[in-house]
């Protein structure tokens, strides 16, 4: 027997249990590599990192993957790319297309006009030019005197196109006003949701569905809306914010369900409503539109704000979304107090309307070019619009001190300003 082993008889023990516990970590570290890069590919798949045009030898891919990258990366990871939907699709036209220009050999639409989603969108399309969003969001700054006539016609045929006249005058003055410099960077960049194009459609979809990864996600999220619904005219987004739905969105949103199927959604992919949830999704029992009026009972951007044509069954298609969460008590109560807060703002934007009565051929006259014109306007289009959407909205802050506050401190100060009008222009007493 070797003198060493009779000395120290424990040491294969030892040497057999170091192994063991050698190999036992080697394994512990090969199963977290694996673990960390099972994460890392699940993660990648959940951003929709999958590049559908990473293989594709198409014209188009092979040229702008050079000169726009960033464009054809999005393009790569939308549900249209994956669909196997071309760029040509989309972009190429006949040489005498209405708006064609040359390129490469060949002839396209560097926007894609709404022609082009109408052939595979049709009935969303038609929805749309029903909608606020369409011609009447146009003719809102530019008026309605360069349209053609076939788009005279399909004004004509929208709801929300025949809603007070006059006050849409004056939103064309100010436009007109302010000079294209300032306007193609402020009311036309929101308003162009529904710009005519040469070939006769009416439209810009890219402004909800960003291009060019066309992401249920994004068009989903309140963000996407926050573009234009924001500012003291229509602060839909702060209003969201402020609420109890844009609170549950801010704080748990980041679980929410936002690549769920169209058309499918329940509260368990949205426990709280965003705007698209509300306004234009399919959420339980009631169907996905594009025509964001759909749902709504009231005009409420009116200066006074009427019924909508056929509101109540308006009014039963957003009722079965709020119903996915609320009692029938609760909503017919809400209704009904909205209802009353709508009422009280129209009754003051009224009181503003008798004030100015006997002055209202001399100050629109020119308009806008007194003081006494932007305390007028801003009485309703500012305060009198908030406080309406604050109410519809449960967005207490701005029903009271950015609406009906400001509304009643502007009531004041146009009483006075039209007392001082009168007694300048002989006018007071009868004189």
């Amino acid at each position: 027997m070797n003198s060493a082993d009779s000395e120290n008889p424990a040491r294969p023990a030892r040497l057999l249990i170091a192994g063991l516990v050698a190999i036992i970590i080697l394994l512990g570290l090969v199963l977290l590599a694996l673990a960390i890069g099972d994460s890392l590919v699940a993660g990648e798949a959940e951003a929709g990192e999958v590049d559908a045009l990473a293989e594709s030898d198409n014209e188009c891919v092979t040229c702008h993957r050079r000169t726009t990258t960033g464009i054809v990366a999005q393009y790569g990871r939308s549900t249209m790319a994956a669909a196997e939907i071309l760029c040509e699709a989309c972009h190429e036209v006949p040489a005498d297309y209405p708006g064609a220009i040359e390129h490469e050999g060949t002839f396209v639409l560097n926007t894609p006009s709404t022609e082009m989603c109408e052939e595979c969108h049709t009935q969303e399309v038609a929805q749309f030019y029903q909608s606020r969003h369409a011609l009447p969001a146009y003719v809102a700054y530019a008026g309605a005197d360069d349209l053609p006539p076939e788009l005279v016609d399909q004004y004509a045929g929208i709801p929300e196109a025949q809603v007070d006249p006059d006050a849409l005058k004056r939103r064309n003055a100010l436009h007109a006003i302010e000079g294209e410099a300032i306007t193609r960077f402020a009311c036309e960049d929101c308003h162009n949701i529904g710009l005519p194009h040469e070939d006769g459609s009416v439209g810009q979809c890219q402004k909800c569905h960003i291009r060019h990864e066309f992401s249920l996600e994004q068009a989903r999220k309140p963000e996407t809306c926050n573009h234009c619904h924001i500012g003291p005219d229509h602060p839909q987004w702060e209003i969201y914010q402020e609420s109890y739905h844009g609170i549950a969105y801010m704080t748990g949103g980041d679980d929410w369900h936002w690549e769920a199927e169209a058309g499918t959604l329940t509260v368990e992919d949205f426990p709280a409503p965003t705007c698209a949830t509300c306004h234009m999704s399919g959420f339980g029992a009631t169907g996905t539109t594009h025509d964001v009026g759909d749902r709504l009972a009231w005009y409420l951007f009116a200066p006074i704000s009427s019924r909508r044509p056929s509101w109540q069954d308006n009014v039963v298609r957003m009722q079965a979304v709020c119903q996915e969460c609320h009692n029938v008590e609760f909503i017919d109560t809400f209704y009904a107090d909205a209802d009353l807060a709508t009422e009280a703002v129209n009754e003051r934007v009224r009181q503003s309307d008798e004030m100015v009565a006997p002055i209202a051929a001399q100050i629109n006259a020119e308009p806008f070019d007194e003081p006494i014109d932007f305390v007028y306007f801003e009485l309703w289009h500012h305060w009198g619009r908030t406080a309406k959407f604050g109410a519809w909205m449960n967005g207490p802050d701005y029903t009271q001190w950015h609406g009906i506050y400001e509304l009643l401190a502007d009531l004041e100060e146009l009483e006075e300003m039209v007392g001082e009008y009168e007694s300048e222009a002989g006018l007071a007493g009868g004189d």
